[in-house]
């Protein structure tokens, strides 16, 4: 696990507690030491504190989703709802404010965990999804015209998950109980997030279709782009 924490007081007490839950940490106090540790260690969990002194934490969130998988939870004192979600928006799988209650903390990242290493994903290769958009969840990849679109670990699983059945409405509450967790309690307004941050990068905004009050759909091959009921 990657802790990156200025604060040596809040850095030496969480280091000390997640050590006693049996995990192995490292501690960075910087943006770039933390890159450059991510780069070096492949950690399996990031600890992210976005007030840091030389990088902003939303700058370093952005490059590690550029350049890694790995989980990602803001731990911060920024706690307003716009902050929350860019913080998702840029890739973090979970944000959590301070002050926290430490049990909370290792419940999220346990939960965390689990979702990254537990999604059932289908085995066979690449699939059209029509509009130029190719998802190929073996090799964890999706393209757009032949050019290799960054998602998000969120956004995969969303669309993995919507593409398992195109044309099949998911609920809200279905989509954050398997891409997010069972006791998703974080804000509502993530899911729209995602699915508009997903629509910007497959390039046609008709692909995921909105179902008024219930959820989404990913348009079925054959289905019409303009069909009534729905809204991009």
């Amino acid at each position: 696990m990657l802790l990156v924490e200025d604060d040596d007081a809040i850095a030496e007490s969480l280091v000390r507690g997640l050590e006693r839950q049996g995990f192995e940490v490292r501690r960075e106090g910087t943006g770039e030491g933390a890159l450059r540790a991510l780069a070096a260690q492949r950690p399996e969990i990031v600890l992210l504190d976005l007030g840091l002194p030389d990088v902003d934490g939303y700058e370093v969130c952005r490059r590690m989703r550029r350049d890694s998988s790995v989980p990602i939870i803001v731990i911060t004192a920024r706690g307003d709802e716009i902050d929350r979600v860019l913080g998702l928006e840029l890739g973090a799988d979970d944000y959590l404010v301070k002050p926290f209650g430490f049990r909370e903390l290792v419940a999220r990242i346990r939960a965390v965990a689990r979702r990254a290493g537990g999604r059932d994903e289908p085995t066979e290769g690449p699939i059209d999804l029509g509009a130029g958009v190719v998802l190929d969840t073996r090799a964890h990849r999706v393209t757009v015209d032949g050019a290799e679109v960054a998602l998000t670990r969120k956004e995969f699983d969303l669309l993995v998950l919507l593409a398992s059945d195109p044309g099949a409405t998911r609920t809200r509450e279905e989509i954050l109980e398997r891409v997010w967790d069972a006791h998703w309690y974080g804000p509502t307004k993530t899911l729209d997030v995602h699915v508009a941050s997903l629509r910007r990068k497959l390039g046609d905004p008709t692909l995921i279709e909105t179902i008024r009050g219930v959820g989404f759909r990913l348009r079925s091959p054959d289905g019409d782009p303009h069909a009534a009921g729905t809204t991009s």
